[in-house]
């Protein structure tokens, strides 16, 4: 008999079968003597839709809101249908004793799988493949260690409620806005409050206004020392402030105080993914979703990294014992890593170990296995040096350093200083220059040196992905493995938008939050409800329970969308006419650009809004041509010179292949994987010349 294995990704699946011996490759998985290992493709399946549930709920319409089904139920999705058409039949084999979950190991992980089994009526005994990495010694590790399925049947009913919650909400209050205003305002029990707390922080910024104030410090030994006062922003008078120095400066003053203390700083923790997106984020630039894709590969292609979507930043005791050859691993970045590990792998920082605060997953760790930096990207390489950085920390000594705070006083006023003597560079020994430290002693007199400087407050900043994480983290709003997708969400959806490395709301996300309940807008309500999903994981909620809770909340917030007298605008409206049925047409964002597109659902109209700049060449100045939408279609012209062609550009047969297309061509068949020559190699050959190949 064999056990079949279901994993998340074709890549997983290839790494599985080769430790478990199924050599034999056939289209849908993997075979061997005890083993067969298929895979899914992310989600298989998806909830229903409601016109796949009543025909009432077809069209979009108030009268059929809200939308509360007894049962929701799952469908195929129509892309994969195939590869879940292969899984039932492999699961039908009767050679097949029982199957092995062995998708991502968290909350989707898990739904993706059951849903699966659920669809198929798997009904043989299952078990569970619970791993942080994906290198060969964690995976040969996990599968001797097996669980029932059923020990993570919590989880799966926390992510199931996650998934119906977000349909009941979200498919209503989205309903229910687009038909009452007449445009595509999509709403959601994360995605809302997530845009609020980039509209606060724009408010906060509107309202701000700038006021001029003075600093005085004092210079002595070639520092500065701050006056002591509570608001920071007292001194509003220059004239104010240059009597004050007039005064001070008619005596000498002295060192009234000297205190110092002994401060030890440990390294810090290693990073959850969260924290890892930030920092990728105000370091380099990543957006959440780059950061979570590159981490990724280096989980799942080149088995460097941990698990990504953790939300732990500690690390469990049975780690120990691996600690070593992860330290072998780094040490081509950080050469300290090898003298760590020839001493035994000591920790300095032992709070990183605590097995009562790791959750499903420890922190992001790098594995034993040896990168191939050859074979790292840029961008990946950036996100792995990161990751063994902060690991590498953990061996370090902590940080010690002196800290000396010298008070002088002039008359009655107190300047401050604060200096910082290094006494053990520890875990900050690259970022620690020598600092040159004066000697003060109390009652030394101190000669009236006063610099005074003109300033203005400044404005709060925008929010940046990596700050809006930091809020989302704070308010429980989605998870680690969310929250990437949650930002791309409101951006594809025209609601936000990114400005060089800042997120701002747009005209519509404005509009969408004064028409929603103030408890959807608020984070407070959302941040009760994850915390609620995580319970239901640990077993200390009922998932049923919160479910009723979520449709009576879903009825209320429709409810209040049905009898709302708010106005909306819809500014992507233009006053340019359709010309096939003469309504108005809007503008709309895709990916290279705009478009104007009908307004009228029977119309299927749509043109660019702005020219194209195209990678075909004028005739005349050979200068790249815009592609303009006309009457007629879409056309060549150039911008310089009136020159305009037909966009096939003429005969097809007569045209000449660029360099670019040749090497994608040349790539493209140097990947196949058949050895005889292919269909498009012959294609290449033809329109090349046999010499050319």
């Amino acid at each position: 008999m064999k056990r079949l294995v279901l994993a998340e990704k074709p890549s997983v699946a290839r790494d599985l079968s080769k430790i478990l011996g199924a050599d034999q490759r056939h289209k849908n998985y993997y075979e061997g003597k005890d083993h067969v290992v298929t895979w899914a493709l992310g989600h298989l399946l998806t909830l229903k839709m409601p016109e796949d549930l009543k025909n009432e709920w077809q069209t979009w319409q108030m009268e059929t809101l809200p939308m509360i089904p007894k049962y929701i139920g799952t469908k195929p999705l129509p892309k994969t249908k195939a590869q879940l058409k292969a899984i039932a039949n492999l699961a039908k084999r009767k050679d097949i004793s029982e199957a092995i979950i062995a998708t991502d190991a968290g909350r989707e992980g898990e739904l993706v799988a059951r849903w699966i089994l659920e669809y198929i009526r798997f009904n043989k005994p299952v078990k569970r493949l619970w791993i942080s990495s994906q290198t060969n010694k964690a995976i040969k590790e996990g599968f001797a260690s097996l669980k029932p399925a059923k020990a993570y049947d919590d989880l799966y009913y926390s992510a199931l409620a996650r998934a119906k919650a977000d349909w009941l909400i979200g498919l209503n209050v989205t309903r229910a806005l687009t038909v009452k205003y007449q445009d595509n305002l999509s709403a959601g029990r994360v995605q809302t409050p997530t845009l609020a707390l980039v509209a606060k922080q724009e408010e906060k910024i509107s309202k701000f206004i700038p006021q001029k104030y003075f600093t005085l410090s004092l210079e002595v030994a070639g520092q500065r020392a701050t006056r002591v006062q509570k608001d920071p922003y007292a001194l509003k008078e220059r004239q104010a402030v240059d009597e004050l120095v007039k005064k001070l400066s008619s005596q000498n003053g002295k060192v009234e105080q000297i205190t110092a203390k002994d401060k030890t700083i440990p390294a810090p923790l290693p990073y959850d993914l969260t924290e890892l997106q930030r920092v990728a984020n105000e370091k380099y630039g990543y957006s959440a979703k780059k950061t979570l894709s590159l981490v990724q590969s280096l989980y799942e292609v080149h088995k460097i990294v941990s698990y990504p979507r953790t939300d732990s930043k500690y690390l469990s005791n049975d780690l120990k014992v691996t600690l070593k050859d992860r330290l072998h691993a780094i040490a081509g970045l950080f050469p300290e890593a090898k003298q760590y590990a020839v001493k035994g792998a000591k920790v300095g920082q032992n709070k990183a170990f605590n097995d009562a605060k790791v959750t499903d997953h420890h922190a992001l760790i790098p594995t034993e296995q040896l990168p191939q930096y050859n074979k790292l990207n840029s961008d990946e390489h950036r996100i792995y040096t990161l990751i063994a950085e902060r690991f590498v920390g953990l061996f370090a000594a902590p940080h010690k350093e002196r800290q000396e705070k010298i008070v002088f006083v002039f008359g009655k006023e107190h300047f401050k200083l604060t200096q910082t003597k290094v006494i053990e560079a520890g875990w900050k020994k690259k970022e620690t220059p020598e600092k040159s430290v004066a000697k003060f002693s109390e009652g030394m007199q101190i000669s009236p040196h006063f610099m005074v400087k003109e300033a203005l407050t400044t404005p709060p900043k925008p929010l940046s992905e990596g700050s809006l994480l930091a809020q989302m983290e704070r308010y429980s709003l989605g998870t680690p493995a969310t929250r990437a997708e949650i930002i791309e969400k409101l951006v594809k959806s025209e609601l936000m938008e990114r400005t060089n490395n800042s997120l701002r709301v747009t005209k519509k996300g404005q509009q969408l939050l004064e028409l929603v309940n103030e408890e959807l807008v608020s984070p407070q309500l959302t941040e009760k409800w994850e915390q609620q999903l995580e319970q239901i994981a640990k077993g200390n909620y009922d998932s049923k329970k919160f479910l009723r809770e979520i449709e009576t909340d879903t009825k209320r917030l429709v409810r209040e969308v049905k009898n709302s007298q708010q106005k909306y605008q819809d500014f992507s409206l233009t006053k340019k006419k359709c010309p096939k049925c003469g309504a108005f047409l809007k503008e709309k964002k895709v990916r290279d650009g705009k478009l104007l597109v009908c307004t009228s659902e029977s119309c299927d109209y749509k043109r660019r809004a702005e020219a194209k700049v195209s990678n075909h060449r004028c005739p005349v100045c050979h200068k790249k041509m815009l592609i303009v939408s006309g009457k007629n279609g879409d056309y060549f012209r150039c911008k310089y010179d009136g020159t305009t062609e037909k966009l096939t550009g003429g005969k097809k047969k007569n045209k000449k292949m660029t360099k670019h297309e040749e090497r994608r061509l040349l790539k493209k068949i140097n990947q196949d994987d058949e050895p005889q020559e292919s269909a498009l190699a012959q294609a290449l050959k033809a329109a090349l010349g046999d010499n050319n190949v």
